[in-house]
């Protein structure tokens, strides 16, 4: 695998858009070096794109993806970065679980307002006046 990546590299490898690496380094969370207008990419920062897009797939907010992008090879390790993704993705699962709950009952009232709309459609196509 090559040392360095262009931009438009990256961007095919991880199917994201030239501009959306941009906004990323915008950020600070890649920095590519320049050789006159071209962005030279190194190992770190296309594992930095990688985790930015494992974050995003995995509901991390950009800030929450950061956090653990910046501690990427600090000493340790990395043990720290590994328990802070565990706590996040704790987190996000419980508020997914507690998502599902809401969507479960929201799902539940509207099966039965659309119950009770049937049965009033049923009884006045049979010439009931249920009002």
């Amino acid at each position: 695998m090559s040392a360095s990546f262009s931009i438009s590299d990256l961007a095919s490898e991880f199917n994201v858009t030239t501009r959306t690496i941009r906004f990323y380094e915008e950020k600070g969370l890649l920095d590519p070096k320049r050789e006159g207008t071209r962005r030279i990419y190194n190992p770190a920062d296309r594992t930095k794109l990688r985790l930015i897009l494992r974050g995003k797939r995995l509901g991390l907010s950009l800030d929450e993806s950061a956090e653990i992008i910046l501690m990427y090879g600090t000493p340790g390790n990395n043990r720290k970065q590994l328990e802070t993704l565990i706590a996040k993705i704790h987190e996000k699962r419980v508020e997914l679980k507690r998502q599902q709950s809401d969507l479960e009952a929201m799902l539940k009232e509207l099966a039965e307002a659309e119950d009770k709309c049937r049965t009033a459609l049923e009884q006045r196509t049979n010439g009931e006046n249920i009002l």
